[in-house]
């Protein structure tokens, strides 16, 4: 054999060895991660957001993450919970943006669960002169609901003087009530970051907080609509407080607008505590206002926050922006937005994913501003000196407009009227898609989870619609009757819906 032949022999050897290693090298080697554990036909999972740049001689991945969120609020955030530390559905509206409705399955075919108490809750309260017996649960009367200690809770200020503390599952009371000096109206806030507080005002002058870590709810502090000067209108307190950062933002019907620095914290036997300051307070009118509305300034809505600035409205008609970005430096906020629709807005501004703001508007005065401007309106805060993006008229007579806060879902905003007229428009255009009729005044805000609309009315009916086609008029799914008119707005979470009627009573649905 030649030299040349042995060579090649000893080449065709050695390669075929090589092929040999690199077989059982490939055959040994583990699937890439979560690949051995993938069943036939699953896919796999999907991959971290990444930048991947291939050469000729490797490949090497980056993985990049959006940075946090430096603001208050990311804007982005409407429509989504109030964070993650507590579960549930904690203030009207349930977070800063006004816009998250709560947590499914929604019933498919709901009935009453329980009624919630014995006996109609009512007690006695004045307007004016004039002394009324108010029962249940009126404007806005949202009930919080929440997961604690392995428990779904639920808790809601009524007519009856008192907030409730009840077991979501059987309507039965968790702790005892905890009683003010007046009806309360609005809705209560539970506090996002896992403190056992609850934030509550009452029409017998104070704003609270509350505390239910022990074996009986207990007063930490309270805030006077007489603490702050001037003011004006009288000193109940309808809006729901924010608390972002160990901040309280809430408006009054004092007509002044407050910030609280809460302080929170624990003692020494275990129990919550609070040590507030009240850092800012600001009246929610001006010189201007005054001048066209008169003293009937009121902020009656609940403080909503995207990105920097805080919005709220008052019964003057005026909605503005506040920038709070310096605020924990000690900087006080400015105002940076300012709008007057004309008359009274009492309903809560919502705001969406892009910074806009729906609000709806009442129709007391007949004035031609709320005339010019409409009862219905979305507005572009980044744009100050225009900000109107359009209006819809909605006035069939004097004193009718909109009580309820209007609901966003997808490209579509419903919003209830007083006359029981309910609108779905479209929210780019303002143009309407339908409009529905339930019986008025429909006041109750609309709930919307997993595409169902729920809407109370005012012959005491809870209604369900199915609106994810959102371009086509609702298709009803259900009907609940219950006693008294439902101005309350519905709270939904996991299979249960919660709402109180001017019955005296408060219902689950499941």
């Amino acid at each position: 054999m030649s030299s040349r032949s042995s060579r090649a022999i000893r080449f065709a050897v050695a390669g075929l060895s090589l092929l040999f290693v690199l077989l059982v090298v490939l055959i040994a080697k583990p699937p890439p991660t979560g690949e051995s554990e993938r069943q036939a036909g699953e896919p796999f999972a999907e991959a971290p957001t990444s930048t991947t740049s291939t050469t000729s001689s490797s490949t090497s991945t980056t993985t990049t993450t959006e940075p946090p969120y430096e603001g208050w609020v990311d804007p982005e955030s409407s429509g989504e919970p109030w964070g993650d530390t507590v579960e549930g559905l904690l203030t009207f509206r349930g977070n800063p943006t006004r816009s998250f409705y709560g947590e499914g399955p929604v019933p498919t075919d709901p009935e009453i669960r329980w009624r919630f108490p014995d006996q109609a809750m009512c007690s006695n309260s004045s307007v004016g002169q004039e002394v009324i017996n108010w029962c249940g649960s009126g404007w806005t009367g949202q009930p919080a609901i929440f997961e604690r200690d392995g428990q779904t809770w639920v808790t809601l200020g009524s007519y009856s003087r008192n907030v409730h503390f009840l077991d979501a599952d059987t309507g039965e009371r968790l702790l005892d009530d905890f009683p003010t000096g007046d009806i309360i109206k609005g809705s209560v806030t539970i506090d996002p970051d896992g403190y056992p507080l609850l934030y509550t005002g009452s029409r017998d002058n104070f704003y609270r907080v509350v505390a239910f870590d022990g074996d009986a709810p207990r007063e930490l502090w309270a805030l006077a609509a007489t603490d702050v000067s001037p003011t004006k209108w009288n000193n109940d307190w309808d809006g729901a407080g924010l608390i972002l950062d160990d901040y309280l933002f809430v408006g009054g019907e004092n007509s002044q607008f407050h910030i609280v620095k809460l302080n929170r914290g624990y003692g020494g036997d275990g129990l919550v505590t609070v040590d507030p300051e009240l850092v800012f307070n600001t009246p929610g009118w001006d010189d201007e206002l005054l001048a066209e509305m008169g003293g009937n300034v009121s902020i009656e809505n609940s403080v909503a926050i995207s990105g920097d600035v805080v919005y709220f409205a008052n019964s003057g008609g005026l909605i503005q922006g506040w920038d709070i970005s310096g605020l924990k430096s000690g900087i006080d906020p400015t105002r940076v937005f300012r709008y007057w629709a004309g008359d009274d807005v009492d309903a809560t501004l919502v705001i969406d994913d892009e910074g806009m703001i729906y609000a709806g508007v009442e129709y007391e005065r007949g004035n031609a501003r709320s005339q010019e401007v409409g009862q219905i309106i979305k507005l572009n805060p980044n744009n100050p000196d225009d900000p109107l993006v359009w209006g819809v008229q909605e006035r069939p007579r004097l004193d009718s407009g909109v009580w309820a806060t209007p609901g966003l879902y997808e490209d579509l905003l419903i919003v209830p009227t007083d006359t029981g007229a309910v609108l779905g428009l479209d929210t780019a255009t303002g143009e309407e898609r339908w409009r529905l009729e339930l019986s008025g005044p429909t006041w109750s805000s609309p709930v919307i989870v997993d595409g169902i609309w729920i809407q109370g009315d005012c012959a005491g009916v809870l209604h369900g619609f199915d609106i994810t086609d959102t371009t086509a008029e609702p298709v009803p799914l259900w009907e609940v009757e219950l006693s008294g008119c439902i101005e309350s707005t519905p709270a939904v979470w996991r299979g249960h819906i919660v709402v109180g009627t001017r019955s005296g009573f408060i219902y689950s649905i499941g």
